[in-house]
């Protein structure tokens, strides 16, 4: 057994991990201070008529422990250093470091980033997830040359159509605030690719990324290799990123790691590792020219991340897509808790920033929970996150201190967020009917607008009337443009589908976001009376758009 220091490092049972000064300085003067103050006290025994007395002609005697005393007060631990040393020590603490460290320093992490930018594009040239034979041997095999880093810790699995990453985000906040070292992979990133491996909370840095790849790149080449040799293809984008994740999980190390798949559930790279607890988010239509037509083929493949014994955590399901859960559970003899059954949100309150939740679950009530997203959709991923935490460390209750922190301090960027007050910009990552809809139902809870107008862009494999179907009850007006991608659907066939669903009068149009957006936002201020408290901008409908609305507005972080 071990135990780890504040910095993260293991001590071998039995050795003391090192101390730290101060604090050792601290503990030496409470115990200084308690002598003195026993020696002071009214009862206290009188120290000089207990002293030998002195033989005529001598210096009276002094008691060995009193000198002893009086020599280590006045040493520099107590006495405190000389002054000229003291004044330049404390000129050098504010200083903080020179104008050329400065500059040295944002010149090394200018180089590291290039350093991530390049090995990104170059992960970037293999194929899509969804563009490769179905297998997670490529995976399995690149792991296994690494000695399994993915069976170094246990791992908590996510899946769903919709809600995956804000849920993902709420149980590693939960297991942080237990005092766990977490890694968490999720996907797509918002701004950096670093985003996708994070530790403790914060994504990778671009040393540990540079050094994490340079450990698998060597192994990623020799299946590479071997693949293609048997007539196979080289190892995906996400089945690569998926390699570095466990790695850097492994190297850390973690106590925890928190992992969503990239899509499906059965062939995601991400399922060769065997998860303790499963959380099944809603399942809807998505991908489903790789996944099913039907709610039951894409469940189907969703339930393949469910492992023997263990626990499976659902969200209130369709009634077909219910089946095909409870079926997958009882195969694998895994227990099976579902929001609506064994799980419920009891209650909430709207709250400035948030709302206010009272939650239940097999193991309590829990009250007074404020989590600072909006919508019932994050309540009901909130149950979940909790009861998979609960799961994860045997099913009991969680002290209430650790679920009012854990949740008061979760986010989840481009998640219908303010970027913006003036005029108000919200922007949200939903891309599909399903995530509009939720959307839009927090919409219209949390927000009193009289005038939104929409900022729509669509990937050209989306449904992109269902979505534009979605938003025409709570938009005015809508204007819509495109993400900075191939992907994106072309503007003017966007709009031609956008005039079918608003009419022609409540649809423009604008090539790049940043003019869609200044638009946006001058159509909304166009009846000065509205301006100050019931109008807005809602960027919508794909996921890059969002992160690129939010780095408009100035918010380059996630």
């Amino acid at each position: 057994m071990s135990e780890r220091t504040p910095d993260g490092e293991r001590t071998p049972e039995g050795e003391r991990s090192p101390r730290d000064p101060a604090e050792a300085e601290r503990e030496a003067r409470e115990r200084i201070a308690a002598f003195m103050a026993a020696a002071d006290a009214p009862d206290a025994p009188d120290d000089a008529a207990a002293a030998p007395a002195a033989a005529p002609g001598e210096e009276p005697a002094e008691d060995e422990h009193e000198a002893g005393l009086k020599a280590l007060l006045s040493s520099p631990l107590f006495a405190g250093p000389d002054p000229d040393v003291a004044d330049e020590v404390l000129h050098e603490e504010e200083a903080g470091p020179s104008e050329a460290e400065q500059r040295a320093g944002a010149v090394a992490h200018a180089q590291a980033e290039e350093a991530v930018r390049r090995i990104y594009q170059a992960i970037l040239s293999r194929a899509p997830e969804h563009d490769v034979q179905p297998s997670l041997q490529r995976v399995a095999d690149v792991l296994e040359l690494l000695g399994d880093p993915h069976k170094a810790y246990p791992l908590i699995h996510l899946t769903g159509t919709n809600g995956k990453t804000s849920t993902a985000r709420m149980v590693e906040r939960l297991l942080r605030e237990r005092g766990l070292r977490t890694g968490r992979f999720t996907s797509p990133h918002l701004h950096s690719v670093r985003e996708r491996i994070a530790l403790d909370g914060q994504p990778i840095s671009p040393e540990q990324f540079i050094a994490t790849w340079e450990d698998v790149a060597p192994y990623v080449e020799m299946v590479d290799a071997r693949s293609q040799a048997a007539g196979g293809p080289r190892l995906s984008f996400f089945e690569v990123f998926t390699v570095m994740a466990y790695a850097a999980f492994a190297d850390a190390p973690v106590d925890v790691a928190v992992v969503e798949v990239g899509m499906g559930g059965r062939w995601d790279a991400t399922n060769v590792a065997d998860g303790t607890v499963e959380v099944l988010t809603r399942i809807d239509r998505d991908h489903e020219r790789w996944l099913g037509h039907t709610l039951e083929e894409i469940a189907g493949e969703k339930v393949g991340i469910i492992t023997d014994r263990s626990t499976v955590i659902s969200a209130d399901q369709a009634e077909e897509v219910d089946a095909v859960i409870m079926s997958a559970a009882a195969q694998h003899g895994a227990r099976l808790l579902r929001d609506g059954q064994e799980l419920e949100v009891l209650d909430r309150q709207l709250g400035v920033g948030g709302q206010l939740l009272t939650l239940r679950t097999p193991a309590g009530v829990y009250q007074d929970v404020f989590l600072p997203l909006h919508g019932e959709h994050q309540a009901h991923n909130a149950v979940l996150a909790l009861a998979a935490v609960e799961a994860f460390f045997g099913g009991g209750a969680l002290d209430g201190g650790v679920v009012e922190q854990g949740f008061a301090n979760v986010d989840s960027p481009g998640r219908l967020e303010l970027v913006r007050r003036s005029p108000t910009v919200l922007v949200d990552a939903a891309h599909n009917p399903a995530g509009i809809e939720a959307l839009r139902a927090a919409v219209e809870e949390a927000f009193a607008f009289s005038h939104l107008v929409g900022v729509v862009g669509v990937m050209a494999d989306k449904d992109a009337e269902g979505v534009l179907a979605g938003l025409e009850p709570l938009l005015s007006e809508v204007v819509v443009t495109h993400a900075t991608t191939d992907r994106a659907m072309d503007v003017e066939e966007l709009a031609e589908i956008a005039v079918d669903v608003f009419g022609e009068d409540r649809v423009h149009v604008a090539e790049r976001l940043d003019d869609a957006i200044d638009k946006a936002a001058t159509l909304a201020e166009r009846d000065p009376e509205e301006v100050v408290t019931t109008t807005g901008v809602l960027v919508a409908g794909s996921v890059l758009l969002a992160a690129e609305a939010r780095a408009l507005m100035g918010k380059t972080s996630a």
